[in-house]
């Protein structure tokens, strides 16, 4: 297998993954099987199904064996146990979405140590910069996922485009600290809110523990407290859908818009009714894509980027019957 050849076409043909979820023949290694685990944050999040068709697209153009295994809820008390006994079966690489930043340094680790290739999705350890020789969670190979400081800062830029010129109070509905990426997005919107929206004040962020009816109830007690509220950023699916609901419940439907960040069926359902403003997608299928590729190409001798990031499609009322933006919406 020459190095140029699946580096390629873990760059052009991601994308196709995407969309298609094509697999590309003629990539299989003669010789040794490798398995690969992709552990993510919970099962039955259409981010990580979709992120999960897109691994198998890759596993099937490479002729490797992909085990998806992973808990019904976003919690490092139910992810270690199951990365404890993926390590138990001792894969050559494993792909994980780790639930905090650093309770699954450890836990990793013992991966680590037993010579398993340990690759990082969605979601890091430490601080997400890997191969450093710097700090306790540097070992990971590579971290493979969304800009999500850029992410956002695209939410931010949406809701104060929603909200218009006249500016007003806004907030963040997030899970709670700890986690990777909803912390980056939080960070990312707030610093765009203060560089270049001078006219919108952000209220203290809100923290649902993932609880799309702790986020509704939220949202009304916000607005309560402030009749002026022009606008929600959720941070991820749950907070998202909950904000929608509260503003719903609260009658203020189209007063106060909603930005959410994940785009599966049910936030694109809530565009079409203007519950939701809009939403920024991610691309997780080009996630487990790249990860499958990168994990082989590893394993395989070559050298690999130690991170790689993919793209966020905006979805709105503009575009969401469009079909090359309706490809784009997450699996169910």
């Amino acid at each position: 297998m020459k190095r140029r050849s699946i580096l390629k076409a873990m760059t052009g043909l991601a994308v196709a993954a995407s969309i298609g979820l094509v697999a590309v023949p003629g990539h299989a290694q003669e010789g040794k099987k490798y398995t690969i685990a992709l552990i993510p944050g919970l099962t039955t999040d259409a981010f990580y199904i979709t992120m999960r068709k897109g691994a198998q697209a890759a596993a099937d153009a490479l002729g490797v064996e992909l085990v998806f295994q992973g808990g019904p809820e976003f919690n490092p008390v139910v992810q270690v146990p199951v990365l404890d006994a993926t390590i138990a079966r001792k894969p050559d690489a494993i792909l994980i979405a780790p639930t905090d930043v650093t309770q699954l340094v450890e836990p990793l680790r013992k991966a680590h140590d037993a010579g398993i290739a340990v690759i990082t999705v969605d979601t890091f350890i430490g601080t997400g910069k890997y191969q450093t020789g710097a700090g306790e969670a540097d070992f990971p190979l590579a971290y493979i996922a969304s800009d999500n400081v850029l992410g956002g800062r695209m939410a931010a830029r949406a809701l104060a485009q929603a909200i218009g010129d006249e500016g007003g109070k806004v907030y963040v509905s997030n899970v709670k600290p700890g986690i990777s990426t909803t912390d980056q997005r939080e960070e990312g919107f707030k610093a765009e809110m203060a560089e270049n929206f001078p006219k919108i004040t952000v209220l203290d962020t809100q923290y649902n523990e993932n609880d799309a009816n702790k986020a509704a109830s939220q949202l009304q007690a916000v607005y309560a407290r402030n009749s002026d509220l022009k606008g929600v950023f959720g941070a991820n699916l749950f907070s998202a859908i909950g904000a929608g609901n509260g503003v719903q419940q609260a009658g203020q439907t189209g007063a106060v818009k909603v930005i959410a960040f994940d785009a599966p069926g049910s936030i694109v359902d809530n565009i079409t009714s203007g519950l939701v403003d809009a939403a920024i997608a991610q691309h997780p299928a080009e996630i487990g894509y790249y990860g499958v590729m990168s994990a082989y190409a590893h394993l395989t001798g070559q050298s690999i980027p130690v991170s790689i990031g993919t793209g966020f499609t905006i979805i709105d009322k503009t575009n969401v019957t469009d079909p090359n933006v309706a490809k784009y919406v997450y699996s169910e």
